[in-house]
């Protein structure tokens, strides 16, 4: 029996919940309250200059390649991808950088040639790294966090140590350079958690790195969201955008409805790929399961400062992804989670997709994105935000041996009050909730409301985590919980 589903928000989450519950027959419409779809995938252009907001890492190709194939469909069938090479590189000081090449005997003789005996224990520790991917991204991430009975299984009864350790500490057991320490370090900065605080099993996440390698969509990551948009169109979605929703209904218990404009939209079910605690803030408070007080407890993954800028001329001695670790990588670590504050002297990350599509910028033009992670909630201003700048483009002018600060046709900032306003994310987050082993599956907010019939929820501050692969997956858990519902 057709029913109808109100899709709140239009990031990976929702869009690819959408495709699976149209899929299914059912009448679905996403609801979004920006003049654009992707969430914080949007994109942005300016002068023929082209950006991605938000995501600019491509990992995990086969999770994206698993969603299409639930569809009979390819990646390729939506939108072509590129491999890096370089990754990324990551600057130390003055012509003092590392290449992440595009295969792991590459990059293990990169580590050999740093720190003797590193390429071999390299090559182990990606061995079980991999173990680890195939049992977690392969199998777990996939289970809906119903119940802590979904991580006991056979393969993970033999990693339950993995559990308790940290990958902080793994790694300094096998490796004694700083430099490479920090690169593998990291690639769990993505799960929006300290590598000390980050369970040793997680290490997954480089074989992610290194064993898949790095991706970019022809001309950016938005290519995703129009693929996943088109996709949708074809199974019959309705979208609509500049719809920004007032409140939930709530009827005996149950979600019936939405309110946009003062309009009342009446559905059969209610999926919010919006921030969870704003989500909430929709419903009467006797109909919201988390307290504010719970909020304020969990480990939010960082916020960010970012500034989209265009150059007039094409950049130096830099590679498409770069990562600027100059500076003391434990004390920003600090500075975010342990005591929020502006860090002193912050690392940062730049990326030039002009490097790789050359859509993306004018002829001799470079297009740039540069981003500072900072705490959740604390102070922003634009006086704030132009010392930072000065403080990084300096860096950065010195590090890659240029000047061009003097280049700049324009440039864009976006950070904390703007995640709040365009995605009213809590206390300004860039990326959700942290994946500690405390908020870990079964212990994250659930995707299925305990107080409001029809009432669900997916994105990054439920099941499985931050990233735009788990986003895709927990459409995926989020829209087979309904489709169960809708059954029995």
């Amino acid at each position: 029996m057709t029913k109808t589903i109100t899709i709140i928000g239009s990031g990976f989450s929702s869009l690819a919940a959408s495709c699976y519950l149209a899929k299914q027959g059912n009448k679905v419409t996403i609801y979004e309250k920006n003049q654009s779809i992707g969430g914080r995938a949007r994109q942005f252009k300016k002068e023929g200059f082209t950006f991605d907001m938000g995501p600019s890492w491509y990992w995990m190709p086969d999770v994206f390649e698993r969603f299409f194939k639930d569809f009979n469909k390819k990646t390729s069938d939506y939108y072509e991808l590129i491999k890096l090479n370089p990754a990324y590189r990551v600057y130390f000081g003055i012509n003092d950088f590392i290449s992440i090449y595009d295969n792991l005997e590459d990059i293990k003789n990169t580590f050999e040639n740093i720190e003797k005996g590193s390429g071999q224990k390299l090559e182990n520790f990606i061995n079980q790294a991999k173990s680890n991917y195939d049992i977690a991204i392969k199998d777990l991430v996939y289970r809906p966090g119903v119940s802590p009975l979904e991580l006991i299984t056979k393969e993970t009864a033999l990693k339950l140590n993995q559990f308790f350790g940290n990958v902080s500490a793994d790694i300094r057991k096998k490796f004694k350079n700083e430099k490479l320490i920090q690169i593998l370090e990291f690639p769990v900065l993505f799960l929006g958690a300290k590598p000390t605080k980050t369970p040793s099993f997680y290490n997954f996440m480089n074989y992610a790195d290194f064993g898949l390698g790095t991706w970019h969509p022809k001309t950016g990551m938005f290519d995703v969201i129009r693929g996943i948009e088109k996709l949708a169109l074809e199974l019959g979605v309705t979208i609509k955008t500049n719809s920004p929703i007032e409140s939930i209904i709530v009827e005996n218990k149950t979600a019936t409805g939405i309110v946009i404009k003062g309009e009342i939209i009446k559905a059969d079910i209610v999926l919010s790929g919006a921030d969870y605690e704003h989500t909430e803030t929709l419903l009467k408070k006797e109909h919201r399961v988390y307290s504010e007080k719970y909020w304020e407890s969990r480990i939010f993954a960082p916020s960010s400062l970012l500034f989209f800028i265009g150059f007039n001329k094409k950049i130096e001695n830099i590679s498409h992804h770069a990562l600027f670790f100059d500076t003391d990588f434990n004390q920003h670590a600090v500075d975010i989670y342990d005591n929020p504050k502006w860090p002193e002297s912050p690392l940062f990350y730049a990326n030039f997709p002009s490097k790789t599509d050359l859509t993306a910028a004018p002829d001799g033009m470079e297009t740039g994105f540069f981003l500072i992670p900072l705490a959740p909630g604390i102070e922003d201003s634009e006086a704030l935000r132009e010392e930072y700048f000065e403080k990084i483009i300096t860096r950065f002018e010195k590090l890659t041996e240029q000047e061009i600060r003097n280049n700049i046709i324009f440039k864009k900032s976006f950070c904390k009050n703007d995640f709040v306003t365009d995605y009213n994310a809590y206390k300004g987050n860039a990326y959700g909730m942290a994946n500690t082993l405390l908020q870990t599956a079964f212990l994250r907010p659930k995707l299925k409301s305990k107080k409001v019939r029809n009432l669900y929820f997916t994105g990054q501050l439920t099941v499985p985590g931050p990233g735009v692969p788990p986003a895709l997956i927990s459409g995926k858990l989020a829209a087979e919980l309904i489709q169960k519902s809708l059954r029995s």
